[in-house]
């Protein structure tokens, strides 16, 4: 069925929004519907496992910048850290279980605000890109990880596979800064074409109608 690309609420995106973070229920729907079910438009095997997942994904409002960057997607745990103590941890968890009705697995974040002017590949590319954070854990040998008493996937938050410079790299090259991967893939260009992105998303489309 089509699903198209959801939109954050006015309540989020409005000039005098006082909402600052609204459950994306739709948003949950849509990205199983694109990218993660195996009958999925832009179906990704990568992201077999979260089919076994419980995911939350919230929009907000809320600026927010690290090391001089703009954050527009976060990928956590949906299990509050027990390093807030025992009433933090209690107060974070009636907060979560009230947005979401339960404690998810992940808990993805977006900013609203990128999200309403992006485009449909954009869009994409940032919910595809939180939904590789929500991994899989790997034994010593890359193996997936299941739990022994319920054979269920262990997940774990995964980082980048690319993190450098880029004037280290135009200084240095793809290989002495171990990115050759990532080149080559850009090279070989896209494997989605924008009409698949366009038919599956429809946020785009909606606007010229």
């Amino acid at each position: 069925m089509f699903m198209s690309r959801p939109l954050p609420p006015e309540a989020i995106t409005a000039i005098d929004a006082t909402s600052t973070f609204a459950p994306a229920p739709q948003l949950v729907e849509w990205a199983r519907a694109t990218f993660i079910n195996e009958d999925a438009k832009l179906f990704n095997p990568d992201h077999f496992h979260l089919n076994s997942a419980s995911l939350g994904i919230l929009w907000t409002n809320v600026s927010n910048t690290r090391k001089g960057r703009s954050i527009i997607g976060q990928c956590e745990e949906g299990k509050p850290s027990g390093m807030m103590g025992k009433w933090g941890k209690a107060r974070a968890e009636e907060q979560i279980v009230g947005w979401f009705g339960t404690i998810p697995d992940f808990i993805i974040t977006i900013d609203a605000l990128y999200a309403v002017e992006c485009s449909d590949a954009e869009f994409c590319a940032l919910i595809e890109h939180e939904l590789y954070h929500a991994a899989q854990e790997r034994d010593p040998f890359g193996a997936p990880k299941f739990s022994k008493s319920t054979g269920m996937p262990i997940f774990t938050l995964r980082g980048h596979d690319v993190e450098e410079f880029v004037g280290v790299v135009r200084r240095y090259g793809a290989d002495a800064t171990q990115i050759r991967a990532l080149v080559d893939a850009a090279n070989a260009g896209p494997e989605i074409a924008n009409v698949r992105i366009a038919n599956a998303c429809g946020t785009c489309q909606l606007r010229a109608a």
